[in-house]
């Protein structure tokens, strides 16, 4: 296995084609696909974290972040669809979880969005199912599965409501659906006719409020469901039109025709919501008092700066928007995979800007762009503004090494597709301006030689090398029957190789333009070719999945790639490793030399077949491109994490370009800002001398107050002192009357209150009694009244039964026949009559016990009453006694406050007295420093007497320091004359020092030459150790043949042939043998210079230090008298100022004595 590990690096280019391709993750980081990828870029610390997809996926289809942007779903395709949850916060972006749709076979996953909590999650299938499937996504379980549509009418966008987690809407061609999750199951909560509307996007805005863009440039706003109203794009406020008349403009009606493009994206916000409105147009809208929406800004994608040429950056369709946590940054994605970005806390929303490009910034990606070799990236890469266009860029080898040509400086060569040309550019600070144009059609590829002479264009099938120092076309290269597909210069650029479509591989000689080796395999197609690190073989690989190693037009051997083909090829200079790229976006590290088993390290980086590969000059860095159009940085590492050590060594320049122009501009904006800048000093100082003024007027005013407030509370503090003695007395007086009034009524009301207790105690107790006696009466009379009224019935029932017998016995002996029927009809007549009156007699019965018990339950009744109108008398009884307790309870809480408030104007009082104390003890000090300042004043008068009489002596003094100071700065000039000498000779000592510093660096660049030597001959053993590698296989594979003689016999020519020269080897020896014989003379020349140089440069170093030492000497000498006579003019100075201090201190004293007058203008001179 190679030791050489590729690690990603950077990544630029955004991927297109994948919904909600942008995310903000918090105000500096964004997400975003490319490759096989999804990039973390923070924008501030312009560092990238990437996050990988798997190894067998088809590609990424959707990207969704949750709301409390934690985690990101990405959905890939493949046989079996998945959707991958990552979660942000770790450093590596941890795969939590992956989620399939169960059973149900799924292809992809078109559209996804988290819950508001970020517990669910949906996503929907494509077609032709177009499934919408909802998970519990922690758990990995699938919640509902519902059919959102059929295969004609496709899903564009699904989102949750963000104020409700059961609630979904899915929108699409012919589709709006809202869906309710309840009782396990998706259900359907809405059911508008949208059958022929083709919505794009849609948002919510509340809680029952969608708005939702269609592919005619309307926007309808939906309310629980149901069509309400539209949005007019073209005027600032919005039309509020009910729904009969949007049904008779006929909405669903997609024909009719619009002046506004298609919406492609829409996304909400606090203040309203932004939308696309045609390519390159984005449109915001904020909501008005009447709930509805007015246009309040519209923003365009800026034209490209970088062209004078029209272009299609205009023209771009927004496929994204996404706005930052802090709604200060919105993000754009376009369908050509550009990268746009405003800021719209800086611009003011409610004001229509002229500028409407002033705050857009690009962020550059690149799309479809091949990059060529040898290209050292010093300065960052995304200064280099790429165009969509751009086919090919080729840096210089020393366009950043610092290496002053004869050209431009710093170019690059560019391919335009559109322009059919090829530029010369040079790269300044911040832009890119072209030198040269040269008229190559068709031309898609270009590299500079390795010296930066010469660099070679590709034109179909030929081959254009041109002269960088005269711009003029020095050799065509013409032997390709198919087109060029690479080509590739050696170290010493004396050769070039080419490969082509139609199978050949051809060396050619730079010098003469002819070919000096070639390699036909019509069966296979090459694609990319590339020297080794010797440019001794040559390595390609083309259609037939092979990695070949050619040498003299010969394949010496074979590597057999896997199902999927090679496509682009780099070899490090350092010959330790061979970089591939395949149809399928991998990338393989193969040990070089090639090894005869299937051995390398793969990784998944792009998503498309790599089209071309790039190893830097100093094997650090590795560079791919790819037809999803993304370029990936990679960092050429070992094992260990360190990076490759290279023997070239790279000297990067310090200087830039910049144009006139734009330093012109920069020094009258520095101009500007410094005007600006003192401009606002003087403002500011202004501004604070007012505030001074001000405040110090506020001060006094303040002051003044505070006395007048002072003196007002002394006065209303006497006052109060009176009215609280005052009050002390009346409160004690009165307290005493009302303790005792209290006191007697407490005792009085126990008393009363406890014999009406006693009395009504009885009383009831005596009801009682009355009471249980009469109960017992009416029992006993209700008892007797029954056993009468049985007794009654035995007796009619004996009577009865007796007449009935009488009765029977006489109709007995009446006739038989005559007298049945009138007997019958007497004996039912009695019989009748007699339950009648037994009938009655029980009613009679009935209504007497009735009455009696009527009057017993009126009697009880009237009792009741008056026993629970005793206990209500008993109760506010009870009520008066706890109010009196509670008025007694809240006396004494008075009490308790008034002495409190007592003791707390007793404590006001004491702290008054005690400033008032304080008052007359400040008044007694201040008398006692008038009279101190009186007593000083008549001693400074003592004292200015004194002093005049000084005054004499000391201007007598003064001039006698003047006359000794005058010769000591004489003494102090010539010795600053003999210091600036010293200073020459320091000068002299310098620029011999410099010389013997050219002559040490002329001796290092000599043992530089001689270090090189040496590595040339170190390449040649590491040759001759791959010569020794290569001959052991060959004779390794001859083995094989041994039983065949013929073919062994073969083989062991071609081995000969191969590695056994046949010219004269006695010459090239001898002439080996004088070679050494030059390089051990001039060596051993060499090595006598250096040791007489050293000889040389030890005495001239003794020389100096003796020098220095004598110099430093006399420094020393010179400060310390120069110090001494400092000393001596700060005494004279400080006794000058004495002078002058007691000078105003007795003009102050004698301001109208008529000698301090005479006397002032004298002090002025000796001051002066």
């Amino acid at each position: 296995m190679a030791t050489v590990v590729a690690q990603a690096h950077f990544v630029f280019g955004l991927r297109a084609g994948v919904a909600n391709n942008v995310c903000f993750v918090d105000e500096q980081t964004v997400v975003f696909p490319s490759g096989n990828n999804c990039v973390c870029y923070n924008t501030i610390q312009r560092c990238q974290r990437f996050i990988p997809g798997s190894e067998k996926s088809m590609g990424m289809r959707a990207l969704a972040i949750s709301a409390n942007r934690r985690y990101l779903a990405v959905s890939e395709c493949g046989e079996k669809a998945t959707i991958t949850v990552f979660d942000l916060q770790h450093e590596q972006g941890r795969k939590r979880k992956v989620l399939t749709a169960g059973e149900i076979l799924v292809q992809e996953f078109v559209c996804m969005a988290f819950s508001p909590d970020s517990k669910y999650l949906i996503g929907q299938t494509g077609g032709p199912d177009w499934m919408l499937i909802f998970w519990l996504w922690e758990k990995q379980k699938v919640l509902a599965s519902v059919k959102t549509s059929n295969s004609n009418n496709p899903i564009t966008q699904v989102s949750f409501n963000p104020y409700n987690n059961m609630q979904l809407c899915v929108s699409g061609t012919g589709v709006f659906k809202l869906f309710r999750y309840s009782e396990g199951t998706l259900k359907q909560s809405s059911f508008a006719k949208v059958e022929t509307i083709n919505f794009l996007c849609h948002t919510w805005m509340t809680e029952e409020q969608v708005i939702a863009g269609t592919d005619t440039g309307r926007l309808l706003v939906f309310e629980s469901g149901d069509l309400r109203r539209e949005i007019s794009i073209n005027s600032k406020t919005v039309q509020e039109q009910p729904l009969r008349q949007v049904e008779t403009r006929k909405i669903t009606d997609v024909g009719e025709p619009f002046t506004v493009s298609h919406i492609t994206a829409i996304q909400s916000f606090s203040k309203g919501f932004v939308c696309s409105v045609g390519p390159g147009t984005v449109c915001l809208f904020e909501k008005t008092d009447d709930d509805g929406y007015r246009k309040s800004r519209e923003i365009q994608i800026p034209s490209d700066p970088y062209s004078n040429e029209v272009t299609l950056a205009e023209c771009q369709d927004i496929d994204t928007m996404c706005i930052s946590p802090a709604e200060e940054t919105l993000a754009i994605s376009t369908d050509q995979g550009q990268l746009y970005s405003v800021n719209l806390s800086s611009v003011d929303m409610h004001r229509l800007s002229l500028a409407l490009y002033m705050n857009v910034k690009r962020c550059q990606l690149w799309r479809s762009i091949l990059l060529g070799r040898k290209a050292t990236f010093r300065i960052p890469v995304p200064v280099l503004p790429l165009k969509m266009y751009h086919w090919f860029i080729h840096l210089h080898p020393e366009a950043l090494c610092g290496h002053m040509l004869s050209g431009p400086l710093y170019p690059y060569l560019e391919l335009r597709d559109k322009a059919n040309k090829l530029s010369l550019m040079n790269l300044v600070i911040d832009d890119i301006r072209t030198f040269k144009d040269f008229t190559v059609r068709g031309c898609r590829e270009c590299a500079f030689s390795h010296g930066g002479h010469m660099f070679a264009a590709v034109n179909g099938n030929v081959i254009h090398i041109y002269s960088f120092t005269a711009f003029e076309n020095i050799l065509n290269l013409k032997a390709h029957n198919g087109k060029v597909r690479g080509i590739d210069w050696s170290l010493d650029d004396s050769h070039l190789v080419s490969c082509g479509m139609d199978g050949a591989v051809y060396t050619w000689n730079t010098q003469t333009g002819k070919r000096e080796s070639e390699s036909v395999l019509k069966s296979c197609s090459y694609t990319g070719v590339a020297f080794s690190s010797d440019c001794k073989t040559i390595l390609a690989v083309g259609s037939d999945r092979t990695l070949k190693e050619i040498q003299d037009g010969q394949v010496l051997r074979e590597v057999p790639a896997d199902e999927v083909a090679h496509t682009a090829v780099a070899v490090s200079h350092s010959g330790r490793v061979v970089f591939s790229g395949t149809s399928s976006g991998t990338i393989r590290a193969i040990k070089y030399p090639l090894p005869i088993q299937k051995e390398w390290i793969m990784y998944q980086a792009h998503c498309g077949p790599i089209t071309k590969m790039l190893v830097t000059f100093d094997d650090q860095f590795l560079l791919t491109v790819s037809e999803d159009g993304c370029l990936i940085m990679w960092r050429i590492i070992d094992k260990e994490g360190r990076g490759l050590k290279s023997n070239r060594q790279i000297v990067h320049s310090e200087e830039i370009l910049v144009t006139k122009s734009d330093l012109e501009d920069k020094a009258r904006n520095m101009l500007e800002l410094k005007m600006h800048l003192e401009e606002l000093q003087m403002e500011n100082e202004y501004q604070l001398r007012l505030k001074d003024m001000n405040y110090n007027e506020k001060l006094k005013e303040i002051s003044d107050k505070f006395t007048q407030q002072i003196e007002s509370l002394k006065t209303t503090q006497q006052a109060m002192k009176v009215e609280m003695e005052k009050q002390e007395l009346e409160h004690r007086e009165s307290f005493a009357e009302v303790t005792v009034k209290h006191a007697k009524e407490l005792k009085d009301l126990e008393l009363s209150y406890s014999q009406k207790l006693i009395t009504e105690h009885e009383r009831y107790q005596e009801i009682q009694q009355k009471y249980q006696q009469m109960q017992e009466d009416h029992e006993k009379q209700l008892k007797s009244n029954e056993e009468s009224r049985i007794q009654a019935l035995e007796e009619l029932r004996q009577h009865c039964e007796a007449k009935l017998q009488e009765k029977i016995q006489l109709l007995a002996q009446v006739n038989e026949q005559e007298q049945k029927e009138v007997c019958q009809e007497d004996a039912q007549q009695q019989i009748c009559e007699y339950k009648e009156i037994i009938k009655q007699v029980e009613e009679d019965e009935e209504r007497k016990i009735h009455d009696i018990q009527i009057k017993y339950e009126k009697k009880l009744h009237t009792e009741k009453e008056a026993n629970t109108n005793l206990k209500g008398e008993t109760g506010i009884m009870t009520q008066k006694f706890y109010t009196l307790q509670r008025q007694i309870e809240e006396r004494g809480t008075d009490i308790n406050k008034l002495k409190q408030e007592r003791q707390r104007l007793l404590g006001l009082i004491r702290s008054l007295e005690s400033d008032i104390e304080d008052l007359k003890r400040q008044i007694a000090g201040h008398e006692k420093t008038n009279q101190d300042k009186d007593n000083t004043i008549a001693s400074l008068k003592k004292k200015n007497q004194e002093l005049e009489k000084l005054r004499f002596v000391l201007d007598f003094q003064f001039n006698e320091l003047k006359k000794q100071t005058e010769p000591q700065q004489d003494e102090i000039t010539e010795k600053r004359k003999k210091i600036n000498q010293l200073e020459e000779e320091l000068v002299q000592i310098d620029k011999s020092n410099t010389q013997l510093k050219l002559s040490v660096s002329e001796l290092r660049h000599r043992l530089k030459t001689r270090e090189k030597d040496m590595y040339k001959e170190m390449q040649k053993v590491k040759d001759l150790e791959t010569h020794l590698q290569r001959l052991k296989s060959d004779l390794h594979n001859c083995v094989g043949f041994i039983q065949d003689p013929r073919k062994l016999k073969d083989s062991v020519q071609i081995i000969y042939a191969r590695y056994v020269t046949q010219t004269n080897g006695l010459e090239k020896s001898s002439l080996a043998e004088d070679i050494q014989r030059v390089f051990c003379r001039q060596r051993d020349h060499l090595e006598r210079t250096v040791n007489a140089l050293k000889m040389r440069l030890a005495k001239s170093a003794e020389e100096h230090d003796k020098v220095y030492i004598k110099i430093m000497k006399e420094n020393v000498t010179l400060i310390t008298e120069i110090n001494e006579l400092r000393k001596e003019l700060r005494s004279a100075k400080t006794q000058v100022k004495d002078y002058k201090t007691q000078m105003a201190t007795m003009k102050k004293s004698q301001p109208n004595s008529e000698e301090g007058l005479k006397k002032e203008p004298n002090t002025k001179m000796l001051i002066n």
